[in-house]
C-alpha cells in the first residue's frame, strides 16, 4: 500500500544513520521509494518527513526543501543517470543549505554543521531537529470550509495540511504520523466528491478515530520521552500507574512502568510499519494480565477486545480515589545509603503517589528527591545517616512537604 510504503523514505530521505552506510545505499533506497511510489506519492512523503523534523518552520521553507528533494530525484533516479549524480546532487543541496541567505528552514545548529565538509556536513545537517511544538495550533475547517478550499486548489489543500498536521504532531513515530495524515487526505478526496457529503465525513471520521487518537497519544508520549529520557520517563510512569491503581503491588507498577519506557524508546523513532502499533499492543495485553483481577476499571477497559481501544481507555483513566491504606512505610534513611537506593525511591514514589493521587507529578518527584536529599549530603558524612537525615529534613518545607502534612504523612 503506498501510504505505508512511503513511511521508508522519510528514513532516507531525513535520517542520518542511512547515510551512514554509504552513498550508494542512500541513492538505491530513495530512487528505490521514488520510482516504486511516484513522483506524487514521494513528494507527500517528504513534506512530512520535513514538516515533521523542521516543526517550527514556515510553509514556504518546508516546500523549497522539498523542490530540491524531488529535483535530485527526478534528476538523478531514471534508469540510465549516472551514478554520481546522487553524491554531487545532494553534496550541493548541503551547499545550499549554508548559503546565505538560505531558503530552507533556520537552525541554530546549521551554521556549527556548515564547517563541517562532504558527508560529514550532510550528516550533521540531517540531524538536526526542530523541538516539538508545546501547543498544537492546527484548528480543522468546517466540512464545508474543507471541500471549498480543496476544490479550489487540491495540491494547496494537501501541502497546507500535511504541513500543519506534520508540525502539530512532529513527536508522533513516522508511521503513525503518515498513516494518519493520508487517511485524513483520502476521507476528504472521496468525502468531497460525495452527493452527501456530511453523512460521509461522520462515516469516515469514525472510521479513522482510533489512528486519529493514536497519533495523539503516540505524539504526547514521545514529547514526553524525548524531554525527559527513558530512565525519568520510567519515573514519571510509576506515578502515573500508581495514581490510577492503587490495588497494583510495587512489583506491578514497576514492570509495568519498565515496559512502557522501553516500548517508547523502541518506537518514537521507528519506521517499521508494523511496529509501532504492535509494541503499543503487546504492552497494554501485558499491563492488561497484571491488573485485570486486581483493579475493576482496568479489568473495564481491557475487556475491550481491541487491544488498541483498551490501551485508550487505560491511558484515560483518572487517578483513583484516595484508598484506605495502611501506615505508610517510608524507607529508612540507612536504605538510601545503600546500594538498593533505586529501588528504595521508587518504593517511596509509588507510596506517595498512591497517598496523594491528586498530586501533580513535579510534586511527586520533587517530594521524592527532597526526602533523598540527605543521601548525596549525609551518605558520604561520620555522622549516623539518620541524625544528618534528622537535621536535613527540618530544612525541607516546600508545596510538597504542607500537602503530605496535611495527609498526615511524614518525611
Amino acid at each position: 500500500m503506498k501510504t505505508a510504503a512511503f513511511t521508508i523514505l522519510l528514513l532516507t530521505v531525513m535520517l542520518s544513520h542511512a547515510m551512514e552506510r554509504g552513498r550508494d545505499y542512500m541513492r538505491e533506497k530513495v530512487c528505490g521509494e521514488f520510482n516504486t511510489l511516484g513522483k506524487d506519492h514521494f513528494r507527500a512523503g517528504a513534506i512530512i518527513a520535513s514538516s515533521r523534523k523542521y516543526s517550527n518552520a514556515t510553509l514556504e521553507e518546508i516546500l523549497n526543501v522539498v523542490k530540491d528533494i524531488v529535483s535530485l530525484a527526478e534528476k538523478c533516479c531514471p534508469e540510465g543517470a549516472d551514478p554520481a549524480c546522487y553524491e554531487t546532487e545532494s553534496l550541493a543541496l548541503s551547499a545550499r543549505s549554508c548559503s546565505d541567505p538560505a531558503p530552507f528552514p533556520k537552525h541554530p545548529g546549521i551554521e556549527a554543521c556548515c564547517r563541517e565538509e562532504g558527508l560529514e556536513r550532510k550528516l550533521c545537517l540531517a540531524a538536526l531537529k526542530h523541538p516539538a511544538k508545546e501547543f498544537p495550533t492546527y484548528v480543522e475547517p468546517t466540512n464545508t470550509e474543507v471541500c471549498e478550499a480543496f476544490a479550489k486548489d487540491p495540491q494547496d489543500f494537501q501541502d497546507r495540511y500535511l504541513y500543519e498536521y506534520s508540525t502539530d504532531y512532529s513527536s508522533a513515530p513516522l508511521p503513525v504520523l503518515a498513516a494518519s495524515a493520508m487517511s485524513y487526505l483520502s476521507m476528504v478526496v472521496k468525502c468531497c466528491a460525495s452527493a452527501t457529503p456530511t453523512p460521509c465525513f461522520l462515516r469516515e471520521k469514525l472510521n479513522r478515530k482510533s489512528i486519529a487518537m493514536f497519533t495523539h497519544v503516540t505524539n504526547k508520549a514521545c514529547a514526553h520521552y524525548d524531554l525527559l529520557g527513558e530512565d525519568k520517563t520510567r519515573l514519571s510512569y510509576i506515578i502515573k500507574f500508581s495514581q490510577k491503581s492503587t490495588n497494583a503491588s510495587l512489583e506491578d507498577i514497576m514492570a509495568m512502568a519498565t515496559g512502557a519506557s522501553e516500548v517508547l524508546s523502541r518506537t518514537c523513532n521507528s519506521t517499521g510499519n508494523d511496529t509501532v502499533q504492535r509494541e503499543f499492543s503487546e504492552c497494554t495485553t501485558k499491563i492488561c494480565a497484571r491488573l485485570s483481577a486486581k483493579d475493576q476499571r482496568f479489568a473495564d477497559c481491557c475487556a475491550d477486545a481491541d487491544t488498541m481501544r483498551a490501551h485508550f481507555c487505560i491511558y484515560s483513566l483518572p487517578a483513583a480515589k484516595t484508598p484506605h491504606l495502611p501506615d505508610f512505610q517510608k524507607p529508612a534513611d540507612e536504605d538510601l545509603c545503600t546500594e538498593k537506593t533505586r529501588e528504595e525511591k521508587d518504593r517511596l514514589r509509588e507510596n506517595y503517589s498512591k497517598t496523594l493521587p491528586e498530586a501533580t507529578e513535579e510534586v511527586l518527584s520533587e517530594l521524592v528527591e527532597q526526602r533523598a536529599t540527605f543521601a548525596s549530603t549525609c551518605c558520604p558524612l561520620n555522622a549516623p545517616p539518620g541524625y544528618c537525615g534528622l537535621k536535613s529534613s527540618q530544612r525541607l518545607r516546600s508545596s510538597a512537604y504542607i500537602l503530605l502534612d496535611r495527609k498526615r504523612v511524614t518525611f
